[in-house]
């Protein structure tokens, strides 16, 4: 392999992976989560698309699992506290905790009862499997395509993988134990991590306000999943909650 089509693969593989993490936060978090946006079926089916090509997750599992999260923070409830498994347990094996939680009938039916399977559940994204194989079907034609090789695609494929899945455990791992606390919550924030996951990064801002569509609380923090939100928004594709903060704890 050329360093061009390695350089290639890695730019591939991050560009997917932040098509992933925002859909993640604009649409499994913000909107079906906590009700912070209305997102309508123009952007939804889209967003349920992507999710199920790059990450192979039922939204309403990963809706119970955080929900879940809020509902118990960094108790022993909590599906993933750092305080209760350790760090290194939830930044390299979030995807484990993740899926035990997830895969508990329970617990779905009792955080995401407003989230039952419909048609297109039934029909394509409830196989998981399905999705994840057209995804990479996708990259690999794609760098194919492209002039890059098979292999870089399939390079393109996994590292993505790697990528979204560390993102996704820091969010939970360093959100909870590195950087600052302007509210009175155990999440943190951190703007470095806010800007490579789509403003999830400012976690500490949003255990604050949940409710609230826009992470970005303060003079200076950049929320990038605010920003395709106001897009939605002007598109008439999405509909906020609520523009003013509703702050669940005191500064």
């Amino acid at each position: 392999m050329t360093l061009t089509n390695l350089i290639a693969a890695v730019i591939a593989a991050f560009a997917v992976t932040q098509l992933a993490i925002f859909t993640t936060t604009v649409y499994l978090h913000r909107a079906l989560s906590h009700r912070a946006l209305t997102v309508g079926d123009p952007a939804a089916i889209p967003f349920r698309a992507v999710i199920w090509m790059t990450t192979g997750m039922r939204p309403r599992e990963w809706v119970a699992v955080h929900r879940k999260h809020h509902a118990a923070t960094d108790t022993a409830d909590d599906p993933h506290s750092p305080f209760q498994v350790g760090f290194w347990r939830v930044q390299l094996g979030n995807i484990g905790l993740y899926k035990r939680c997830a895969s508990d009938h329970a617990n779905v039916q009792k955080y995401a009862r407003d989230l039952p399977p419909d048609r297109l559940d039934r029909l394509a994204f409830d196989h998981s499997f399905v999705g994840l194989a057209i995804g990479i079907t996708i990259i690999v034609v794609t760098m194919w395509v492209l002039g890059f090789g098979l292999f870089a695609g399939f390079l393109a494929a996994g590292l993505h993988g790697v990528m979204y899945v560390m993102l996704s455990g820091a969010i939970n791992a360093v959100g909870h134990t590195r950087g600052k606390q302007p509210y009175v919550n155990s999440a943190t924030n951190m703007q470095s991590l806010a800007l490579i996951t789509a403003g999830e990064g400012l976690h500490n801002n949003h255990h604050a306000a949940p409710t609230s569509a826009r992470f970005s609380l303060h003079k200076a923090e950049l929320d990038p999943g605010w920003w395709l939100v106001r897009v939605l928004v002007k598109l008439r594709l999405a509909q906020v909650r609520h523009e003013d903060v509703h702050l669940k704890t005191a500064a």
